[in-house]
């Protein structure tokens, strides 16, 4: 794995350890050669990520939409121009660099933004859009109701057997990484047997 895309929130939460865990997932990143491909901003655990990722002298590739740059709004990201930045014009240009620059996706602790980009992930491995692992950091245990959500779909039928192991989560960073690196794709849906569906 030369990049992973690192999905994680824009915010600060008021527990420092979020922040602290996005410092050394990016620290640990580029200490490993691994770059980092994220969502451009310099606030919250995204700005935590891509600098500390920095400086231990690892790649950081930001790719945020236009209207963010400038942090328009009390939400906004505001640019990251310490990085290689790439400014496009919408979310999906965005989710779709993320894509094409990465050779696997990393979830941190985020919000709705973070989840949106999980799930694209997830459904387009599905889909066979692209057959890259999807690693889940469920330190502190923020994903453990995610988690029992996606077995839940599973239990129920809407998601395939072949599939559910798209998600591979662990609480700390090591052992998912290796899990990562080791991934065997999945059979698409596009691939499958139509009378298995």
């Amino acid at each position: 794995m030369k990049r992973l895309a690192v999905y994680c929130g824009s915010a600060t939460p008021a527990d420092p350890r979020y922040v602290e865990l996005a410092r050394d997932v990016g620290a640990a990143l580029a200490k490993q050669g691994i770059g980092v491909v994220y969502g451009g901003g310099r606030l919250g655990l995204m700005g935590a990520i891509a600098s500390a990722a920095m400086a231990e002298g690892g790649e950081v590739i930001g790719v945020i939409p236009e209207a963010l740059v400038g942090g328009q709004g009390r939400g906004g990201e505001v640019a990251n121009y310490d990085c290689e930045l790439t400014i496009v014009k919408t979310m999906h240009e965005r989710k779709a660099a993320f894509t094409d620059l990465s050779d696997g996706f990393l979830v941190l602790p985020g919000g709705v933004g973070t989840m949106d980009e999980l799930w694209e992930a997830v459904s387009w491995a599905q889909l066979g859009y692209h057959s890259k692992p999807v690693g889940v950091l469920n330190t502190f245990g923020f994903y453990d109701g995610l988690l029992a959500f996606n077995r839940h779909m599973a239990e129920v039928g809407f998601v395939r057997p072949a599939h559910q192991g798209i998600i591979m989560a662990e609480t700390e960073l090591a052992p998912l990484l290796e899990r990562m690196r080791t991934y065997e794709p999945i059979v698409p849906i596009v691939r499958m047997d139509p009378t298995l569906l």
